[in-house]
């Protein structure tokens, strides 16, 4: 169904140890997000960027979990500019930034569903370190672990799409909160139509019931160079397709948000512009 689209820029890079995230916004603006989306139909509303403090002028706090007061303060803003763009009955679009932002994000479905969404995790890594696990502190391998722990996200209508990185931590967390998550090796061995048809069925549940979190280091970096931290083995540019393409077939969506767009790693804005490709899929571009 053709409706109201909003766009909601978060350039924030304080998740993370590599800078260069919080350009992201402006590379997916760059690859015309907005006149891809006007050209399925959609009416476009473009709320620009929240305001996130510089790493140089913020204090990191607490090493097992860099930044973390100001990546919350971020996040509820981001909270509430979901919240509003749902209230009016349009469909947010989020654009990172680092991954932390999602829990943002879900904190804002929340709060107007008054439950956790159906959430497809589309990532090469699975961001449930906590910070007593995380190797390395950056909040941006934890947005998961948070959302849990806040009640933002239903870990029985949950699935992961693409990992291939996961820490020792995490995979203790996966199996004590009976998560499903289907790695590149389950995409190899049964192609990824059957994980997606898999993945939807546990998450989908009615029109606007899904959200989708989409890091763009899920894909194979030889389509998606421009991000913090590429793993070899990703999905092809086909298989990413796939999976959009069956969100929008579902008739589910209800919400999205692309991350860890890194234009200082890119190649001539290719992951933007791949990244608004898939968006247009998950919103229902098709070739006939």
């Amino acid at each position: 169904m053709i409706g109201i689209v909003d766009i909601i820029g978060v350039p924030m890079d304080l998740g993370a140890d590599r800078r260069g995230v919080d350009m992201g916004p402006s590379a997916l603006r760059y690859a015309r997000l907005r006149e891809a989306l006007q050209q399925l139909g959609y009416t476009v509303e473009e709320r620009g960027n929240l305001s996130v403090p510089q790493a140089e002028s913020t204090p990191q706090g607490n090493a097992h979990a860099k930044y973390l007061e100001t990546i919350q303060s971020v996040c509820i803003a981001l909270a509430d500019a979901v919240a509003d763009a749902m209230r009016a009955g349009h469909l947010p679009i989020v654009l990172g930034g680092d991954h932390a932002i999602a829990m943002g994000t879900r904190a804002g479905i929340r709060r107007v569903r008054g439950r956790a969404a159906g959430t497809l995790w589309i990532d090469a890594h699975a961001d449930i370190n906590a910070p007593v696990t995380s190797p390395s502190g950056n909040v941006h391998g934890m947005p998961v672990w948070y959302a849990l722990e806040a009640g933002d996200l239903d870990p029985h209508r949950f699935a992961y799409i693409g990992l291939r990185a996961v820490d020792p931590g995490e995979r203790a967390q996966l199996r004590e909160r009976g998560i499903r998550a289907y790695t590149m090796a389950d995409v190899d061995q049964r192609g990824i139509n059957a994980v997606v048809e898999e993945a939807l069925a546990l998450t989908a549940a009615g029109p606007g019931s899904l959200h989708v979190s989409l890091d763009m280091d899920a894909l194979d970096p030889r389509e998606a160079p421009g991000v913090g931290t590429p793993e070899r083995g990703g999905l092809t540019y086909r298989e990413a397709h796939a999976v959009m393409e069956a969100v929008a077939a579902s008739g589910a969506l209800g919400s999205l948000e692309v991350s860890e767009v890194n234009p200082i790693l890119d190649e001539r804005n290719q992951t933007a512009i791949l990244a608004v490709e898939l968006v247009r899929s998950a919103l229902g571009a098709t070739v006939l």
